[in-house]
């Protein structure tokens, strides 16, 4: 391994972004990858070295950002009892004060600005907020990526459940024939990553760039589906009658009136699209390509 390396420090190594960046990383080459988890001894290997960094433990993130050029930083907003604003902003100060020169920031839009205030989506909004703190902390670089709706919640989280007439499909509070929805194979972020961490001076002062494999309807996710041999159904509800029907379940119906009242990504973003597949130098895999290779319904489901 040539000592001229740039050494990158990725939070969050073990989880679907912090894994596609590490991949990604060593793919190119270029860095050398310092794979940040809460558990080393538990996945050596991960990277060149793998280093302990627990958000709740502050202490740790000093070590974690000693000698790193850069750092690629992920918050979970789903980690039970976690302040993510908290986390983001002691992992931002960590980096700037261990001298970090490039800071990748994995953010969200700003509902709550895209919105007027209209739609609250804290796991969205929370992460867009710290952007202000990650710009004036100073690094000498520092870029904004922003992960899609992934292809994998639809084998996941939001996996087709089955129906009382007997079919697989879903149930929603969306307009079905809305295209709302910015989706990507989650896995390829890391090829962003990975590209503006080998060129800064394209998009390193500040830039958003968002990972999109596809821009849909449901009805066009199901539709690919059932042309590749599924048989799904989509049933549209109130959002008050889906508001009721599990614990978290007022939050899901929230995101997607924001998704279908202003997409996704909240705004024309092709210029931003265009610019983050240059960086990856590759363009991402689309939906129906994915389903194609990926699609397996859980039993479970």
């Amino acid at each position: 391994m040539s000592n001229t390396q740039k050494l990158i420090a990725v939070v969050g190594a073990t989880g679907q972004q912090g894994g596609g960046v590490v991949r990604a990383l060593q793919a190119s080459g270029q860095f050398k990858v310092r794979a940040l988890t809460r558990d080393p001894a538990k996945h050596a290997g991960l990277g060149d070295e793998v280093v302990l960094a627990d958000f709740n433990r502050p202490e740790t993130l000093k070590t974690a950002f000693a000698g790193a050029h850069g750092v690629f930083l992920v918050t979970n907003a789903w980690e039970a009892g976690a302040d993510e604003t908290k986390q983001a902003l002691a992992a931002v100060n960590a980096a700037k004060e261990a001298g970090v020169q490039h800071l990748i920031w994995s953010t969200l839009p700003n509902v709550e600005t895209i919105s007027h205030g209209k739609i609250h989506v804290p796991h969205f909004t929370d992460k867009a907020k710290i952007e202000r703190a990650v710009s004036a902390a100073g690094f000498a670089y520092h870029t904004f990526v922003i992960a899609p709706f992934y292809f994998q919640n639809l084998t996941g989280a939001m996996a087709p459940q089955k129906q009382a007439d007997g079919t697989k499909g879903w149930v929603l509070p969306l307009d079905p024939d809305r295209r709302a929805i910015h989706m990507g194979d989650i896995t390829e972020l890391g090829r962003i990553v990975a590209g503006v961490f080998a060129q800064p001076d394209l998009a390193g002062h500040g830039e958003h760039l968002p990972l999109v494999g596809d821009f849909l309807s449901f009805n066009e996710i199901i539709a690919t589906l059932n042309r590749q041999g599924h048989a799904f159904s989509f049933k549209q509800v109130p959002r008050e009658v889906f508001a009721g029907w599990f614990p978290g379940a007022e939050d899901v119906a929230a995101m997607l009136a924001y998704f279908e009242a202003h997409t996704y990504l909240g705004s024309d973003s092709r210029d931003a699209i265009a610019l983050a597949n240059k960086v990856a130098g590759k363009q991402p895999t689309s939906f129906a390509a994915w389903a194609k290779s990926n699609f397996v319904i859980p039993v479970t489901a």
